[in-house]
């Protein structure tokens, strides 16, 4: 297996409140990892970092053998557009948009044309069992409908990394199971690499591994197991 992006020691503070002191983690192509702590823990941080959101202030984070942390902003942004997908806890939707055209938005920022973005954003909704909400915007949705409109935009432009920070943090039981069954099947079926932050063992229980941050740490080996 080849990891495919990884963190190196990684230490990163909010002025003078440490989130991580020396983090490491390796992501296998394909793989699903579940990270996991309590709060506080610093999972979010690790991920943003490995995410290029946020600039460790010590340490490496590498995707496909580039130093991310080393990339001016203008390159990581167009890594995170490009290269990267993402869906957060509350979806953050773009209320004046259409959910089609929420979907599409990652699309029409990469530079494709209204006229083939909109095509690849409609077939999501069939996958997703979103049929007939295209033209709904984002308050007349269900958390659940708004949470797999927010997926299908993190995955429309076929990432290798999807960024998944507590994707059902807000939603019941039975509807956080019904997307990530629908999250790790379009990762499956498009071999797209998924890091997963939640605090919920039932959701971490998707993923082909877990590791546990602590006090800015990462306290689980960071490869598969031959």
């Amino acid at each position: 297996m080849t990891v495919v992006i990884e963190a190196r020691d990684v230490e990163f503070a909010f002025g003078q409140t440490p989130a991580l002191r020396g983090a490491s983690v390796a992501v296998e192509a394909g793989e699903i990892l579940a990270i996991m702590g309590p709060s506080g823990s610093g999972k979010s941080t690790l991920l943003h970092c490995l995410a290029g959101i946020l600039v460790p202030d010590a340490g490496e984070v590498l995707f496909d053998g580039i130093r991310v942390d080393a990339l001016a902003e203008t390159q990581r942004s167009s890594l995170r557009r490009d290269r990267f997908g993402f869906v957060f806890q509350f979806g953050q939707l773009v209320p004046e948009l259409t959910a089609a055209e929420n979907v599409a938005l990652p699309l029409l920022l990469s530079g494709v044309h209204r006229k083939q973005a909109l095509p690849r954003a409609y077939a999501w909704f069939a996958r997703l069992g979103l049929d007939g909400l295209e033209q709904r915007r984002s308050g007349e949705l269900s958390g659940g409908q708004a949470q797999r409109v927010a997926l299908a935009r993190g995955m429309v432009t076929e990432p290798q990394v999807l960024f998944a920070d507590e994707p059902t943090g807000a939603l019941d039981s039975l509807t956080g199971e019904q997307v990530m069954d629908l999250l790790v099947g379009a990762a499956r079926e498009q071999g797209t690499t998924v890091i997963l932050v939640t605090h919920e063992p039932r959701i971490a229980a998707y993923a082909d591994r877990e590791v546990m941050v602590r006090d800015g740490r990462v306290n689980a080996p960071d490869r598969i197991a031959s």
